[in-house]
């Protein structure tokens, strides 16, 4: 199963890109005996500054046809790890060849993009900068793996 990690804005080089990188990286090497990966990283920004329904429609183009799409958002469901990593594990065995987590803007994503997708992750009541949302999910997304492949990063 193809990840898609469709965001806004640009991350720039620094440490919130070393390790995202890094992260996937881990993934992409622990995840493909199980496939599950690779991840891609699919980047917009709204230079005309539309809003949200500007970023929605963006975002919108960017998501490959027929992926499942998990959005990042503060209303989504909130999971445990090995809760996410099972999850992940049934989307794959579902058969869906791709997914797409999609993370908004600094003000979120359009509720009309948000009543399109399949499922909706959240990182906590906390509201976390969209920067650095990309880090967390890389790093779930590396968990997730280790866990399904019983790895020994992850110690519950």
């Amino acid at each position: 199963m193809r990840v898609h990690i469709c965001a806004m804005g640009r991350l720039r080089k620094g440490p919130e890109r070393d390790l995202y990188d890094d992260y996937l990286t881990r993934f992409d090497r622990t995840g493909r005996a199980l496939a599950l990966g690779p991840a891609k990283l699919i980047e917009v920004e709204d230079k005309k500054g539309g809003g949200m329904a500007a970023e929605a429609a963006l975002l919108e183009r960017a998501i490959p046809s027929g992926s499942l799409i998990c959005t990042m958002d503060e209303r989504g469901e909130v999971m445990t790890s090995p809760a996410f990593a099972a999850r992940l594990g049934k989307w794959r065995d579902q058969g869906r060849a791709d997914i797409t987590f999609v993370i908004g803007g600094a003000d979120g994503i359009d509720p009309a993009l948000r009543a399109q997708a399949d499922a909706s992750l959240s990182f906590g009541k906390m509201v976390w900068p969209h920067m650095l949302v990309r880090v967390m999910l890389a790093e779930q997304l590396y968990r997730a793996a280790a866990i399904l492949s019983n790895g020994p990063y992850h110690r519950a």
